[in-house]
This record gives C-alpha cells, sequence and structure tokens, in this order.
C-alpha cells in the first residue's frame, strides 16, 4: 500500500509542477499579449511573432493546467445530482464515468497527441500560420505532455475513488 500511496503523491507532485509551470505560460501571455498590443496600437509596428507566440501559449497554458486543476477538482462540472449523492456514489459515479468517458477520449487524444508530436520532431514541421514560421514540434510535446500528465492525474483520481468505494476511507 506504500507504493501506491508513493506514486499517487508522485503524480500530484508532477501535477503540481505541471500547474506551476503553466502559470507561468499565463505570465508570459499577458506579456507577449501586451507588447504586441502596445507596439500595434501605439507604435504603428506590429509584431510578426505575436499572434502565434498567443496561440501557443494558450494551448500550453491550458494543458499544462489541466491536470492541476483535474487534481484540484477544479474543472466544469455540472453538479446538480452529483452533490446530492453520498460521497460513495460520488466515488461510483466518478469510476464509472471515468471508464466510459475520460479514459477513452484521453487515451485517444494522448494516442494521436504523440504520433503528432513524434512526427513534427522528425520533419523539423514548422507552423505556416504566419511568414515567422515557428517551429511547431517543441510546441506539440508540451501539448503531448500535458495529456500524459492529465492522463496520469485521472489515473490517480481512479484509484482514490475505487478505494474509497472499497474501503470507506481515503487512501491519503
Amino acid at each position: 500500500m506504500n507504493a501506491v500511496k508513493k506514486v499517487l503523491r508522485c503524480i500530484d507532485c508532477l501535477s503540481e509542477k505541471s500547474g506551476t509551470y503553466g502559470k507561468w505560460t499565463a505570465f508570459l501571455l499577458v506579456l507577449v499579449g501586451s507588447y504586441d498590443t502596445i507596439a500595434r496600437h501605439f507604435f504603428n509596428a506590429p509584431t510578426v511573432w505575436g499572434y502565434d507566440m498567443i496561440c501557443m501559449l494558450g494551448g500550453a497554458m491550458y494543458l499544462l493546467g489541466a491536470s492541476y486543476d483535474y487534481k484540484y477538482e477544479a474543472h466544469t462540472r455540472v453538479d446538480l445530482l452529483y452533490s446530492l449523492l453520498s460521497p460513495r456514489y460520488q466515488a461510483l459515479l466518478n469510476i464509472v464515468s471515468s471508464l466510459l468517458f475520460f479514459f477513452p477520449l484521453i487515451g485517444v487524444l494522448l494516442y494521436y497527441a504523440f504520433t503528432w508530436s513524434v512526427r513534427a520532431w522528425k520533419i523539423k514541421e514548422v507552423m505556416f500560420t504566419s511568414i515567422w514560421y515557428p517551429p511547431a514540434f517543441p510546441y506539440r510535446a508540451i501539448l503531448a505532455l500535458g495529456l500524459l500528465l492529465l492522463f496520469l492525474q485521472g489515473i490517480a483520481k481512479f484509484v482514490r475513488d475505487l478505494y474509497f468505494l472499497v474501503r470507506g476511507e481515503q487512501i491519503d
């Protein structure tokens, strides 16, 4: 049981670190957006890289923060009925919905994200949305990593819910 607790703590630590990096990408997103806006509107000197950086930082922020949000259950959930259930039935509902929806969806997304990322690294892919042509492979790797961390946090939540359902007590 101690090994399971260690693995769960390790996954939680990875989610915490990922959330921290996601917060910094939010800060960078504001800086890049502000710089681009000021340069364009006040100095009539738009950047060729601002829009692409904003898109890449936004995607990185979203997926690096996903496992952190899932750890703290900060994601959006319609819990009109969920909140009325006992903790054991909530755990059961979490387990069933994870098996039916979460793991299949994240599994497919993870497969394609890693396939996409490996291909981008192999061919040194660039984004062609602007004349800047930024490299796409680091961005694609961050998206795949964010999905992997979300998948791991989903496993941790699943194990905790399963343990609670069977034993009636929290694992940590």
